[in-house]
């Protein structure tokens, strides 16, 4: 099969605009021998020689009569496709961004985004969902627009990712819980009665491995998959929660925080997304508003 070649649907346009080959030439920047030839291919596709000669100068037949209305829209309906999106105007947009988060992100980012959404895009919506595992499908599916999480193996190497923030782990009990006076040491941390917190239910982690060093075992009471329910929990017992610092810092409101009396890296929670939706003036904008989101919260 035969493809059309487009380039001549602008060549067209131009001849039944100008009503001269020599000023279609001129406006498309052509050689008199290059419009000639590209004239000559219009007849051969088209089977009509759209321009005739009457007198002095060249008409349109009524078949170039009949193309031209359609032929401008064609070409113009071309350019506005592949030139680049105008700005977006953000209080028209309506939409719903799907954002895939762990637990904490919600509460202590949303207010400030979902202020910033209404003021800025009062028809967009946000919807969050619970991130359970680290499989980028549903970013690679569309069925997310936007990730939080750390960067790791198991994400897709296509996935683009921006750093959000940086965060740390800390202990975190109820008021009044005999941690909450005096110094904090390896050995009164280890002793402690602990929760993990773990997606699959693994009972050991980065925590042990940093007590080993101190030849420090500490007891895992129970095990729990989100930060919340950690923090529920050690409000209302003497259990200890180790949690994300900046993650969870309305849900700590009330309790006593204190720095782990252990070696452990900070990291960085990225923000994460499809390639497909790069430049996207919307999605733009969205990640935009997270990244300040983030930043300003202290």
């Amino acid at each position: 099969m035969t493809h059309p070649d487009f380039n001549l649907l602008i060549t067209l346009d131009a001849v039944l605009e100008e009503g001269s080959v020599a000023r279609a030439a001129k406006r498309l920047g052509l050689s008199p021998s290059a419009m000639s030839r590209a004239l000559a291919r219009l007849r051969e596709t088209t089977g009509d020689p759209l321009l005739v000669r009457a007198g002095r100068g060249l008409v349109p037949t009524p078949r170039a009569l009949e193309l031209r209305e359609r032929v401008s829209q064609l070409v113009q309906d071309t350019e506005a496709v592949l030139r680049p999106t105008e700005n977006l105007n953000l209080k028209q947009l309506v939409k719903t961004f799907t954002i895939r988060t762990r637990e904490g992100f919600v509460e202590n980012f949303g207010p400030n985004l979902l202020l910033r959404v209404a003021e800025e895009a009062p028809n967009v919506r946000l919807c969050f969902v619970q991130k359970l595992d680290k499989d980028s499908v549903l970013l690679r599916n569309g069925t997310v627009d936007l990730e939080t999480g750390i960067v790791g193996n198991t994400m897709g190497p296509e996935v683009r990712a921006q750093a959000l923030l940086r965060d740390r782990l800390i202990g975190v009990v109820r008021e009044g819980h005999p941690l909450c006076k005096g110094e904090i040491t390896p050995l009164r941390y280890a002793n402690g009665r602990h929760i993990g917190v773990s997606l699959r239910g693994n009972e050991k982690g980065l925590i042990d491995e940093a007590l080993s060093l101190h030849n420090l075992e500490r007891e895992i009471t129970t095990i729990v998959g989100g930060f919340s329910t950690a923090l529920a929990l050690a409000r209302s017992t003497d259990l200890i929660a180790t949690v994300p610092e900046r993650h969870t810092g309305n849900l700590r409101s009330g309790m006593f925080s204190f720095p782990l009396p252990i070696t452990m890296p900070e990291f960085t929670v990225s923000l994460l997304w499809h390639p497909r939706f790069h430049t996207d003036p919307a999605h733009r904008w969205l990640r935009g508003i997270v990244l300040d989101t983030c930043a300003s919260f202290r």
